[in-house]
């Protein structure tokens, strides 16, 4: 007779424990600072015939922030997607190194180091949030309070002066900053909190109008109100990038929350019908949408060409594989050339291959927040994932739609590369919560919490009205 060992059948099955790769995360730490330090260098060599006396403290001080990072995920969300800091890293990198290559060609204008300050204040926020924000479900606790915060810092610019046609900076003494940027993430938690706790009567409640079930007024008005408030603010500074940027996140999800396509269908068609009134109606979004259905009509009239123009032109010489790092002139864009048109500089050095390169980056970025958000079970997780992911693809396309010719100009910053201090540290907390969500994603759920740790919410809704269930039925007998 043989021994043989048998397991109770009560015992619960093994954890599946997933693979922690903090290892890959920081080989691609030294890869994408050894690209980025190369970078530096190879524009100071073009320029200069020299590698630039810094070089050494650029990449020491790239480095030391991305380890810092680097140890603050380790230590605190070690389950967390090895590739979002890299990511953000290298995009940050990058973008210290396109603004360095402009500052040689205006010298009175000096933007790196200003911008190195603030990336460094942005890896601070970044550690801060991973190392104290312990589980992202907490955040749904303080949704009203988010969206009351939000739309002080969408109204606090209106009582300052407008820059370059927008009020949307605040400017004391020497140091300004747009508060708007902020304000992306504090809309993102409240709509991902109010659809979370009533995307079943979204979805199944309500008056069906052809194939579009229309939630009651009781649960669609309140966020509609929020959102609508913010999108009249935003008007009254002039602001419609920000504003189709929130308009686009409410529509996205709302669609995720509902999974109801017509939202989409609505969306647009909301979103086309507010773009043709603003345009038609005030003047500064008017002139944009001028230059951009005739962008060389200033060339035509013996005026030169316009910011559009340059940077179509700039695009144009790059071709395939670009004209070298320092080689262009893209800086002849003007004033936005490191802000709004620093793409511009991307496609003319560094050609459609290096361009492809960076929205490929993007991409994989938004695609690692969506499918952190897959995985979570809670929908609050799921949903503040997507609305994050969703805020960076938004802004890529709509700054990369504006400056390539696609649409209209807007005059938003794109994530990390361009300069601006509020959008960089904007960009790394939204990192943050991603890598926070993906730990929580992919960490093994004990069966039992430990003493004193966060309960988990749970994965159903609070109770509804009893005729819940009674319309859900209706509506499976209707589609039947």
């Amino acid at each position: 007779m043989t021994a043989t060992t048998t397991r109770p059948a009560d015992a619960p099955p093994p954890d599946l424990r997933l693979p922690k790769r903090r290892g890959v995360e920081l080989s691609l730490l030294v890869c994408a600072v050894l690209i980025s330090v190369y970078g530096y260098i190879d524009v100071g060599l073009t320029k200069n015939n020299a590698v630039p006396p810094d070089a050494a403290r650029y990449g020491a001080g790239l480095g030391v922030l991305a380890l810092l990072a680097h140890l603050a995920v380790r230590l605190r969300a070690p389950y967390a997607d090895p590739l979002l800091l890299p990511i953000a890293v290298l995009l940050n990198g990058i973008g210290l190194v396109f603004i360095y290559r402009l500052d040689l060609d205006t010298p009175g204008e000096v933007a790196a180091p200003a911008q190195l300050i603030w990336s460094t204040v942005g890896v601070g926020l970044f550690i801060a949030a991973v190392v104290l924000l312990r589980d992202h479900r907490v955040l749904q606790r303080y949704a009203y309070l988010s969206v009351a915060a939000a739309l002080v810092l969408m109204i606090v610019p209106i009582l300052f002066p407008a820059v370059n046609g927008a009020k949307i900076w605040i400017r004391i003494g020497g140091l300004s900053f747009q508060p708007g940027e902020f304000a992306k993430i504090l809309l993102a938690v409240f709509f991902a909190a109010y659809l979370a706790a009533n995307r079943n009567a979204l979805a199944y409640t309500g008056r069906r109008i052809w194939r579009l079930q229309l939630p009651t007024g009781r649960v669609l008005g309140p966020i509609v109100a929020i959102w609508l408030l913010s999108v009249v603010v935003l008007v009254l500074e002039r602001d419609l990038g920000t504003s189709l940027l929130f308009f686009g996140l409410f529509v996205i999800m709302l669609y995720v929350a509902t999974g109801r396509t017509g939202w989409i269908a609505v969306g647009l068609l909301l979103a086309g019908a507010g773009a043709f009134a603003v345009g038609s109606l005030e003047p500064h979004v008017n002139s944009r949408v001028t230059d951009w259905l005739d962008p060389f009509a200033s060339i035509q009239a013996g005026q030169g060409p316009g910011q559009l123009a340059q940077s179509l032109f700039a695009f144009a010489a790059g071709g395939m594989l670009g004209e070298g790092l320092g080689l262009g002139h893209s800086v002849l864009i003007g004033f936005a050339a490191k802000s709004d048109f620093i793409l511009a500089t991307a496609g003319e050095e560094l050609g459609l291959v290096g361009l492809t390169a960076i929205f490929l980056l993007y991409g994989l970025l938004v695609a690692r927040g969506y499918r952190a958000g897959l995985a979570l079970r809670d929908p609050f997780g799921r949903l503040l994932a997507v609305g994050l992911a969703s805020i960076i693809a938004l802004q890529v396309f709509v700054i990369a739609g504006g400056v390539m010719g696609l649409i209209p100009l807007t005059g938003m910053a794109m994530p990390f590369l361009a300069q601006g201090g509020s959008s960089v540290v904007t960009n790394w907390i939204i990192v943050a919560l991603l890598i926070t969500v993906s730990d929580s994603a992919r960490a093994p759920h004990p069966e039992a919490p430990e003493p004193g740790a966060f309960t988990p919410l749970p994965d159903r809704e609070p109770a509804l009205d009893l005729d819940l269930d009674l319309d859900l039925d209706l509506d499976l007998e209707d589609e039947r």
